[in-house]
């Protein structure tokens, strides 16, 4: 749930959604930092080895993982995304960002920063309390 004002977004979340965002980071975290190092070892080492030393090796062992993962990657990313309410745009730079070496990095820690401040501003309530705002605000 979101409480907004005129200067910012304020989030109103139960322990559990904390718990929820809080693990939802983790594995995009994760999976960004996997995308990244398998991507910067394709292109750093196993492009040029290929097209070099014609020695397609790293290409074969890095190229498929970091493909079927990247796919993880985007669910990671929506999935935090979709908890701490960013929009489109963010989402897809942040997304597009394991297609491009070292980016990822960037773009974790970016990300990582803005879920730790809303966590931060964020007023936790307990389910019992929500329900009697929500309930008092309806009537």
């Amino acid at each position: 749930m979101t409480q907004s004002t005129p200067d910012q977004q304020r989030f109103v979340w139960t322990p559990d959604e904390v718990r929820g965002v809080r693990s939802a980071l983790l594995r995009y975290r994760v999976m960004a930092y996997l995308v990244g190092v398998l991507l910067v070892v394709l292109t750093l080492v196993g492009v040029p080895l290929k097209y070099l030393a014609d020695n397609d090796l790293v290409v074969r062992i890095t190229g498929v993982p970091h493909g079927w993962l990247y796919l993880v990657l985007l669910i990671t990313a929506f999935d935090v995304g979709r908890r701490v309410r960013w929009g489109w745009g963010r989402l897809i730079l942040i997304m597009l960002a394991g297609t491009v070496p070292f980016l990822s990095f960037v773009a974790e820690h970016f990300a990582t920063k803005d879920v730790r401040r809303k966590l931060d501003e964020a007023t936790v309530v307990s389910e019992e309390d929500l329900a009697e705002q929500q309930g008092s605000a309806s009537a």
